[in-house]
């Protein structure tokens, strides 16, 4: 199995700035792609960034220019720097790896975090 543990969440004003981190642990054996998604309350979750091993990312739209990602495979970890922050930015925002683990090296599934709370307000 492998565990995905987010942190970096919290309240924040518009137009400022909070850094995600997401650290995957367990019996690894190896990570494919690495992603943020988010859900608001009452819409379906979404993606908000995603990385390749090889570090090509890609964004929608509504993020482009204002989110970067990046990942450190020494460490398999992946973080979300989240800058102009805006109220619709506000949702539980959930670490995503495409990963396989050491039971079944062969075997490439879909992991995701916790979740944590990013609320952009007055």
């Amino acid at each position: 199995q492998v565990q995905l543990v987010e942190s970096g969440g919290g309240l924040v004003q518009p137009e400022g700035s909070l850094r995600l981190s997401c650290a995957a642990s367990g019996m690894i054996f190896s990570i494919n792609t690495m992603g943020w998604y988010r859900q608001a309350p009452g819409k379906a979750r979404e993606l908000v960034a995603g990385i390749t091993s090889g570090g090509s990312a890609n964004y929608p739209d509504s993020v482009k220019g204002r989110f970067t990602i990046s990942r450190d495979n020494t460490k398999n970890t992946v973080f979300l720097q989240m800058n102009s922050l805006k109220p619709e930015d506000t949702a539980v925002y959930y670490c995503n790896a495409f990963a396989a683990d050491l039971g079944s090296p062969g075997s490439y599934r879909q992991y995701w975090g916790q979740g944590t709370q990013v609320t952009v307000s007055s």
